[in-house]
């Protein structure tokens, strides 16, 4: 709508906010000169009056297993970062809402940067196209069925989504609308903000939910993530237990595991507890952890299959 209404002020036909989406969304076009369907004096038009946001590239980094983190400055200087994950059936990229985290959780490193700036939806937007640009064009990061394409969008970048609810619930719709991703493969994961799920629920975007659950108390949910000393595990999972699911679409809980302080057979049997009625999967996160409050952690062998045996 809002694309549709800039093209009518510029006196261009309608039909135009079709071929722009296409080029803009679907293309990945860097420049208005790109759009060749488009007559000469049109695209001057377009410069003249809007431009195409295009983040800059500042540093690549790839693991041994082909997952590749992409630092992007802003227009303002600030730093994000967009992490693409390939696997053989799938090329997974995770994104940035915020610049920093306010979150402040125990065993994570954007936490302790602190909080910058929300992301606008522009720029939250511009990350899925910037790194389908870098496909398209390199050989890197493709994957034997996925090809070219993202196939999956996870909002577990930097930031809190869903303490940049507007923007980011805009960029969704773009996302889905314009660029034609399927809902149901997109992830958004929060450390649990009860009303914001609420919110969620209510916009009918129906993209998947992920929460970053990490403990099976209270008393250590608080010790490393603040934010259960306003939302305790008794209320988010009642707001899980309410939020609508598409069929055959589970809640995911993420899981950090920490030696010593939650990986104990005791816990394991309470986090099956907590999820009795929920549909769930758990997602056991075991690679070592670089974090505020906990150091380096070391995870033993035995203890992360027991754990998995449990669930």
């Amino acid at each position: 709508e809002e694309l549709s209404a800039f093209i009518e002020r510029l006196g261009l036909k309608p039909y135009r906010t079709e071929q722009i989406t296409n080029w803009i969304y679907r293309k990945y076009a860097v420049s208005f000169d790109e759009m060749t369907n488009l007559s000469k004096d049109t695209r001057e038009r377009l410069k003249e009056a809007a431009v195409i946001s295009n983040m800059t590239l500042l540093k690549t980094l790839e693991s041994k297993d082909g997952t590749q983190k992409f630092l992007f400055e802003l227009e303002d200087g600030e730093l994000i970062e967009s992490v693409l994950i390939p696997d053989n059936e799938r090329l997974t990229l995770c994104i940035s809402s915020q610049a920093g985290c306010a979150m402040s959780c125990g065993f994570c490193l954007t936490g302790s940067s602190g909080f910058r700036r929300n992301l606008k939806s522009y720029e939250i937007i511009d990350q899925v196209i910037s790194v389908m640009r870098i496909i398209r064009d390199t050989t890197i990061a493709k994957t034997e069925k996925s090809g070219h394409h993202i196939t999956n969008i996870v909002l577990m970048g930097m930031g809190e989504p869903l303490n940049n609810f507007d923007e980011v619930v805009s960029a969704l719709w773009t996302i889905t609308d314009l660029m034609k991703f399927s809902k149901r493969r997109i992830t958004l994961s929060t450390s649990g903000i009860i009303p914001r799920i609420r919110s969620l629920a209510e916009t009918g975007l129906g993209v998947n939910l992920a929460i970053s659950l990490n403990a099976t108390t209270d008393e250590t949910r608080s010790k490393i993530m603040p934010v259960n000393n306003k939302y305790p595990l008794k209320e988010l999972l009642k707001a899980c237990r309410q939020f609508p699911l598409p069929p055959r679409s589970r809640i995911t809980f993420e899981y950090v595991l920490i030696a010593g302080f939650n990986d104990s057979e005791d816990d394991a049997f309470r986090l099956v507890n907590l999820l009795k009625g929920i549909k769930s999967k758990v997602n056991l996160i075991m690679r070592t952890v670089e974090g505020r409050l906990y150091g380096k952690i070391i995870l033993t062998k035995k203890n992360v299959l027991r754990k998995m045996q449990v669930l």
